[in-house]
């Protein structure tokens, strides 16, 4: 099986609940990413997961494993935005949504936003 082409295709790969969890995730970052740099993202599979880009550079990595979802790479957050991701951290730039659990979006939508707002504030050209 090829490897998938698009991020459409990369969620396709996945069975209904994880796609639809997949897909609510891409929308947050999608939407943080948009309002921090005032244009849709461009959107790409890098490294075998889905990317949401800024400014030429990625904002987010996103995927889909057999237990979570995750999110690559978050670094430290500010307070008390660290705190709240911290229970989900699975190593120093990493955070993960177990399957078992609700996927907490809203806060996948805050982080992205503090990501995308950080990418910004570093090259204005983004």
């Amino acid at each position: 099986m090829a490897a998938p082409a698009t991020v459409d295709e990369y969620i396709a790969g996945f069975s209904p609940e994880v796609a639809e969890r997949l897909t609510r995730v891409r929308a947050e970052i999608v939407d943080a990413v948009t309002a921090a740099s005032g244009t849709p993202p461009e959107q790409k599979v890098r490294y075998g997961i889905a990317a949401v880009m800024l400014g030429g550079r990625y904002a987010l990595h996103f995927a889909g494993w057999k237990k979570h979802i995750g999110l690559y790479p978050v670094p430290t957050l500010p307070e008390p935005l660290e705190s709240e991701i911290g229970p989900y951290r699975a190593e120093k730039d990493s955070v993960v949504f177990p399957h078992s659990k609700d996927v907490p979006y809203e806060l996948v939508g805050r982080v992205a936003r503090e990501i995308a707002d950080e990418r910004v504030r570093q090259s204005p050209n983004a």
